[in-house]
Parts: structure tokens; C-alpha cells; sequence
């Protein structure tokens, strides 16, 4: 619990000092760990995931998208794994021949 709680607090403060700069937080800068605690920790992250232009916004869960939206799994590139489970993406309800959107 004292590893977990200390990746959070170092995952925070690089992703503050990039901020600062004016930038994202760059997924190939982050652990994989590092990348899932920041998205779990503020919600919501817009995250650079392979270039200055190259970039999303990932999300902790459903409560932090539109209520038109639903989530989908996000799995980006960070500095140790090729694929990487930090959260969701939200995307637009799929609705099958007009059928009235479920609530959520």
C-alpha cells in the first residue's frame, strides 16, 4: 500500500512539473504504473502518447464522460510495455438500428 501511495505522489509531481512547462504528460516519459496512477488519481487526463501532436484524453470510469458517451478500454504505449491499461476512452453509444439508448 506504501509503494502504491508513493507511485502516486512521484506520478503527481512528474506530471505537475510537465504541466508547468505547458505541456501533457507524455505516456513514453511514464511507467506503466506511473500512467494508471496518474489517470486513477485526477479522473481525467489529457496524456501525449507518442508525439507532440499524438495525444487523448483517458479516463478513471464512465462518471467522467458526457452522459452521450460510453466508456471503452484504453490500452497506450509507456516507457516499459508496448500496451498498457491506464482507464477508458469515452466514445459515442453505439445504438443498433435506432433502438432507444439504454440509461446508464
Amino acid at each position: 500500500m506504501n509503494k502504491l501511495l508513493l507511485v502516486v505522489l512521484l506520478t503527481l509531481g512528474a506530471a505537475t512539473a510537465a504541466e508547468a512547462q505547458g505541456r501533457r504528460p507524455d505516456s513514453l516519459a511514464l511507467s506503466c504504473g506511473q500512467a494508471k496512477a496518474l489517470v486513477s488519481a485526477r479522473g481525467a487526463v489529457v496524456m501525449t502518447t507518442g508525439g507532440p501532436d499524438i495525444y487523448d484524453r483517458y479516463v478513471r470510469d464512465g462518471g467522467f464522460c458526457a452522459t452521450s458517451l460510453t466508456t471503452q478500454p484504453a490500452y497506450i504505449a509507456t516507457r516499459n510495455r508496448r500496451q498498457c491499461f491506464v482507464g477508458y476512452r469515452c466514445v459515442p453509444i453505439v445504438v443498433p438500428n435506432n433502438a432507444p439508448v439504454p440509461p446508464r
